[in-house]
């Protein structure tokens, strides 16, 4: 049976994470009566105090669990630190940003004491970070899992696992023939089990037996099931039905989708474009072609549009034919390592989302004669199209630019199947987290024109 500390785990983390924003909190507390509290041309009494306090305080929660600040354990350290140090940074400017205009400053005056609490608290988030894990990894050592598998090869889940040797390691492996009645007696002898790609009906009998015995257990979903959870539950007097409108999203979602679209495509346009112009010149500097690549991608029911990007290959990149960038690609320009690298490539596509061709956040758009070679392989790569292109997303954020089709279809239909305007809030903030993570923008192998595995 799994180890009983494990029932305390929410606890012990829920407590760590009040501990955290409650020091966080403290010093920002600090702060604000020897310093911003001198300084404001409102003077503000015992509940303004409090009320100003409270609000940072909501500020962290909410950042952190934007960026996953509070996953210690669940996370890589680093990942952790990461998400921890840009919520600090936020946090601290959202606050700044409600006191400058309470107080009726000029944005930029006051900067130090910004600058000052994001140095203190991500000193703070490093100590409490490196002490949390210590102690989580005490309490909560590593799953000692029994994988099961069917005719589709492990091996990718297992370096997948592999590499979090912290969280999940892998003891035994055993084959789908083994036979039903071997399979449940090796289960009973662990207390986490994972169940690879195999058939639903052998997977629902070991959900069920792991269900009754009280054992963790870890599955790979189906299309289906994805699909399952954006359904409606209805109690039909003693039944229960579970209903799946599949009509994509409502009108009300389409408008104030649309709404975000333009609001913010025309913001980072005037914030950026001194980026942009940076970008421009560099590339028009190094070969003196085009600035801009325009290809045809497929959006929203197939239909055609125009992607614009920054050009980061040669100018004849594509004389041999279409293929995706590799990981050692020699089309790829020394600007082009660098836009690529944060993304920035892909900049002038708030142009495309100005003019209603794709979203903010929604599926990436494929060429279609890749899409074709996909759907030849998975039949349900279609279904990616109930939505509108993005230029973010769940598979995007989630993801990388390598992820096999399979995959990359599985996170698209997750958020598919969850849409809602605050997740797609949470995918914009996360999409400035993987600007800087390599893994997010490696390309296929170099022996590869496709995804396709």
């Amino acid at each position: 049976m799994e180890n009983k500390h494990y029932q305390y785990k929410r606890i012990f983390m829920f407590w760590a994470s009040v501990l955290f924003v409650a020091v966080q909190t403290a010093i920002y507390a600090w702060q604000w009566y020897n310093i911003y509290a001198n300084i404001m041309l409102v003077k503000y009494y015992r509940r303004g105090n409090w009320a100003i306090i409270a609000m940072y305080a909501l500020y962290c929660v909410l950042f952190l669990k934007i960026f996953g600040g509070f996953k210690v354990g669940y996370l890589r350290n680093m990942d952790a630190l990461y998400g921890q140090a840009l919520a600090i940074f936020f946090q601290n400017l959202a606050a700044y940003l409600q006191l400058a205009l309470l107080g009726l400053w000029r944005f930029g005056t006051h900067l130090e004491h910004f600058v000052y609490l994001v140095i203190i608290e991500s000193g703070l988030a490093l100590l409490w970070t490196l002490l949390t894990r210590h102690l989580y990894a005490k309490i909560y050592p590593p799953h000692q899992m029994l994988l099961i598998y069917g005719d589709i090869s492990p091996q990718n889940l297992i370096s997948k696992l592999d590499s979090r040797q912290d969280r999940y390691q892998i003891r035994e492996t055993i084959r789908l023939d083994a036979g039903m009645d071997a399979i449940l007696e090796k289960i009973k002898e662990y207390d986490t089990i994972i169940i690879g790609d195999i058939p639903s009906r052998e997977r629902n009998q070991f959900l069920k037996f792991c269900y009754w015995h009280e054992i963790r257990c870890y599955s790979i979903p189906k299309i289906s099931d994805i699909i399952i959870t954006g359904s409606d539950r209805i109690d039909l007097f003693d039944s229960i039905l579970m209903l799946n409108r599949n009509n994509g999203l409502s009108v009300g979602e389409r408008f104030f989708k649309r709404l975000m679209d333009i609001v913010i495509s025309l913001a980072a346009c005037v914030i950026l474009s001194p980026i942009m112009l940076i970008i421009m010149l560099s590339i028009k500097a190094y070969d003196r072609g085009p600035i801009f690549y325009t290809q045809e991608r497929i959006t929203k029911d197939g239909r055609p549009f125009r992607i614009l990007k920054f050009r980061s290959m040669i100018v004849e990149s594509e004389e041999e034919g279409a293929r995706l960038a590799s990981a050692n690609d020699d089309r790829i320009t020394p600007v082009g390592h660098i836009i690529r690298r944060t993304h920035f490539d892909e900049l002038p596509q708030l142009f495309n989302i100005l003019k209603g061709e794709m979203s903010v956040v929604g599926p990436r758009p494929e060429r279609r004669e890749i899409f074709e070679q996909y759907e030849e392989s998975i039949p349900e790569f279609k279904f990616r199209l109930k939505m509108k292109a993005g230029l973010t997303g769940y598979a995007q954020v989630y993801g990388q630019y390598n992820t096999v089709p399979y995959d990359k279809l599985k996170l698209d239909l997750t958020y598919i199947e969850k849409y809602s305007f605050w997740l797609d809030v949470k995918l914009c903030f996360l999409t400035v987290k993987i600007l800087f993570q390599k893994e997010k923008s490696e390309g296929v192998d170099d022996s590869q024109t496709t995804a396709l595995q």
